[in-house]
């Protein structure tokens, strides 16, 4: 087991997620109506299971150990475009959050912009975790020492000593309806 074999069973979470937001959104937008509780879950979902769960993981442990290796351009200019994909979501789902907040309100105008959001979020991440998955986690891992590799893991089993992976598989379940 490798760090980044944690990350990818949790991509394959986040890409759960993303399918039940497409499903929410529809075709293109949603229409005059929104499903608050299913947008707050998205948020919670993306906020604490994404971005500082495993977020959290690749920012914090694999790049941060990576910044001290001697990356190739190409490595190096991935990870950067992977940090920049990471800060974009966390401004879509602060986004989406204020655009829900408004709807509740009664702004029903807000609709488009959470439809904006959602879009922005689905189109972003299959995208990012093909590029992961297919051509960043591999390679990166040869830059580490079987020790270097095994501190990770270690590091990455602390990081979730405090996260709450059940309740965001549960999540994820309830609304594919299982």
């Amino acid at each position: 087991m490798e760090i980044i074999h944690v990350l990818m069973a949790e991509h394959r979470v986040i890409e759960r997620m993303v399918a039940l937001m497409k499903k929410e959104l529809g075709s293109e937008a949603l229409s005059s109506t929104v499903n608050p509780a299913f947008i707050y879950t998205a948020v919670d979902f993306f906020k604490n299971y994404a971005d500082t769960t495993h977020h959290g993981k690749e920012e914090g442990i694999l790049f941060k150990s990576l910044e001290a290796k001697p990356l190739s351009p190409e490595h190096k200019s991935i990870m950067d475009q992977l940090v920049r994909e990471h800060k974009i979501a966390r401004v879509e789902v602060a986004g989406l959050l204020e655009a829900a907040q408004r709807y509740e309100r009664g702004d029903l105008d807000s609709v488009a912009h959470i439809s904006a959001h959602l879009k922005r979020l689905i189109d972003l991440y299959p995208p990012h975790i093909e590029l992961e998955d297919k051509h960043f986690f591999g390679a990166a891992m040869g830059y580490f020492t079987p020790e270097e590799r095994k501190q990770m893991l270690d590091d990455c089993y602390d990081h979730d000593a405090d996260m709450a992976h059940k309740k965001y598989v549960d999540m994820v379940l309830k609304y594919e309806g299982q």
